[in-house]
């Protein structure tokens, strides 16, 4: 802890700690006291007006209580020329340097300090360190940290998925797979760092999705939740017997893949604590001949349809005109001049005919 004064003949402000380390979501007490003078220009000064800023708007600080930024979470505490504020439920964005400004009755009494309390926010993180990985477990040892360092050397407390195991400094022992650990200060246990665990099951994607054509652009896209964040490497399996890595990072870009990229693909996901891989995914490349053909193929079969379907409207109409030319009674066969049956039966018309006239 150190402190600075400031001040100008009788004027002046003293901080109590000119750097504060507070954990995010806590909340933090700034000290400070200020003095002037008793007496001036005979005139009893007063303090009339005290003011936190951190920043300002021309040459005029902006006062923390009319900040936005610091709504609901500000307050100012103090008597007797000593000054306090205390931000509550704070936040990493809240690192800032904190200046102190007082107003008195008097026409010229007016003070503002050149410097300030530097507050850094800082939330816990758990470091892992020699890890050594089995098949069905890990040992490691946990440490808690902190981007700054805190008021005093604190006491830990661990927990392992959420129930308190011990108080130390550090933690060291065997983890599951499943396992996650957290720690937090003791005697501010609300405010526990993020869980360390292992990888989960990572999930491999392909984009775009559907079919894949020789030429085209692909990406393989591997992912998986993890603290610390992993690492991913990709692997093929088809033709690739010692299983070498093809390539490290979370995605895997083909610029114009070809049919000798398809296969069996996987990604591992990996961080201290161990090591995960995805379901293998195929990948199956089309040569551009395949979809032509098809194309080719698909198109021949159209035109055959089509064909057939004209050729069906064709006879269907046919046989609609031929329906209404045909009688709708039967013909009667009319015997040819030949017959010698027809010759008597005319020849007998025409002596009846004939005898009818006479007897007119």
């Amino acid at each position: 802890m150190s402190t600075l004064v400031q001040s100008q003949d009788d004027w002046g402000v003293t901080y109590t700690s000119t750097e504060i380390c507070a954990l995010k979501g806590s909340t933090v007490d700034i000290h400070c006291t200020y003095r002037y003078p008793a007496y001036l220009d005979h005139l009893t000064v007063t303090a009339e007006k005290t003011l936190w800023f951190t920043k300002q708007e021309g040459d005029q600080p902006v006062d923390l209580r009319t900040d936005s930024e610091y709504e609901g979470r500000v307050e100012y505490h103090g008597h007797q020329k000593n000054c306090i504020l205390r931000i509550t439920d704070l936040r990493e964005t809240d690192s800032a340097v904190y200046k102190f400004r007082f107003i008195t009755n008097h026409p010229t009494g007016k003070y503002t300090a050149s410097s300030g309390v530097t507050l850094t926010v800082t939330d816990l993180r758990v470091q892992v360190s020699r890890p050594s990985v089995y098949q069905f477990s890990t040992w490691a040892e946990l440490q808690c940290h902190s981007s700054c360092r805190l008021a005093s050397c604190p006491s830990y407390v661990w927990y392992r998925s959420g129930e308190k195991i011990k108080e130390g400094i550090s933690y060291t022992g065997y983890f599951g797979p499943e396992d996650n650990y957290s720690c937090a200060v003791k005697g501010q246990e609300d405010f526990q760092s993020p869980s360390v665990y292992a990888p989960k099951v990572p999930s491999a994607l392909v984009s775009p999705s559907g079919e894949i054509v020789e030429g085209s652009s692909v990406t393989l896209t591997c992912s998986s939740d993890a603290n610390p964040a992993a690492t991913y490497t990709w692997y093929k399996e088809n033709g690739n017997p010692d299983h070498k890595p093809l390539k490290t990072g979370p995605q895997l870009d083909f610029v114009s893949i070809q049919s000798s990229d398809s296969g069996e693909y996987y990604c591992s996901a990996e961080n201290a604590l161990r090591s995960k891989r995805s379901d293998s995914m195929s990948i199956n490349v089309k040569w551009k001949g395949t979809i032509y053909m098809n194309a080719a193929r698909l198109t021949l079969i159209i035109l055959i349809l089509i064909t057939v379907f004209l050729l069906y409207l064709w006879i269907r109409k046919k046989k609609t005109l031929n329906s209404t030319t045909e009688p709708s009674d039967p013909v009667q066969t009319v015997q040819s001049d030949s017959d010698p049956e027809y010759e008597n039966l005319t020849a007998a018309q025409t002596e009846a005919t004939e005898e009818q006239e006479d007897l007119v």
